[in-house]
């Protein structure tokens, strides 16, 4: 009696142990987070491979609503709000569906986040629909992948590659410019000013060296070593035609970035003397 029931027991661990093995997901989720403007986007999605697989046409059919991806449905989170081609996109978490045509794809931003894949789709739940152009590439990717790419301050593209199919989808922050002035103007308003951030603010997004030469030259004063803030200084002066002055302000810099030590600023400001004398 006691062996049939160690026999029975060891039949019940060996059927739990094979419940348990994992496998590698044949379709291996990704998580990307962008830092983004003032905040990030994030993105999450499922990674098919080919597999020798014809895909656009055959396993991804033209003309019919795709999950993009595998599994669960591709979700993609705006932490501000975004600007796409023209319209303005509310901060919140959106399902990202697309339409491969032959000539063209249609993206789609929908509300339905609880979806699987693309069960439950309704389209009266849409938020936005664009339209791109694929691109034909090289050599072929053989895992799909969602990626951001061209990043910059204000702006980045969404990509989409798979098999030797890419498209890209421009990104703009929303009203950043506006929010950015609206909390130097408050700033200014303390004890302390934010002299040099004003000065990167009006040179690098509101297009206005004059009035950034004013505040980088403040900002000087407030750090008279600040090596980095006297080559940002003289790059403005260059911008505005005053080669003699953008010299001295470099000088400056260099002389300051050799007594700390920093190899880079040293040589960043050698370059740019190259291009005053």
């Amino acid at each position: 009696m006691k062996k049939i029931i160690y026999s029975a027991a060891l039949i019940i661990a060996a059927s739990t142990a094979t419940a348990q093995v994992k496998m590698p997901a044949p379709s291996p989720t990704q998580k990307i987070v962008q830092d983004f403007g003032l905040s990030s986007i994030e993105l999450s999605y499922s990674r098919p491979i080919t597999k020798g697989r014809k895909i656009f046409g055959e396993l991804v059919p033209y003309d019919k609503l795709w999950r993009t991806g595998a599994n669960a449905a591709t979700t993609i989170r705006f932490n501000d709000p975004v600007e796409i081609k023209g319209k303005k996109i509310d901060s919140g978490t959106y399902v990202l569906y697309t339409i491969p045509h032959i000539d063209s794809w249609e993206i789609i931003l929908n509300k339905g986040v609880k979806n699987w894949g693309i069960d439950g789709y309704k389209e009266s739940e849409d938020v936005a629909r664009f339209s791109v152009q694929p691109t034909h590439i090289k050599p072929l990717v053989e895992s799909f992948t969602i990626q951001f790419t061209d990043i910059k301050a204000l702006g980045a593209n969404l990509e989409i590659l798979w098999e030797n199919t890419a498209i890209s989808l421009p990104i703009s922050a929303y009203g950043i410019v506006e929010r950015i002035k609206a909390q130097l103007d408050e700033a200014f308003k303390g004890e302390k000013k934010p002299n040099w951030q004003a000065a990167q603010f009006y040179n690098e997004y509101d297009n206005n060296p004059k009035k950034a030469l004013q505040y980088v030259s403040e900002a000087v004063k407030d750090n008279p070593k600040a090596f980095w803030v006297w080559i940002y200084k003289a790059k403005i002066e260059l911008a505005l035609g005053n080669k003699s002055t953008a010299l001295e302000s470099s000088n400056t810099s260099l002389k300051l970035a050799k007594e700390a030590g920093n190899d880079d600023y040293v040589k960043m400001n050698e370059d740019l003397q190259k291009k005053l004398k």
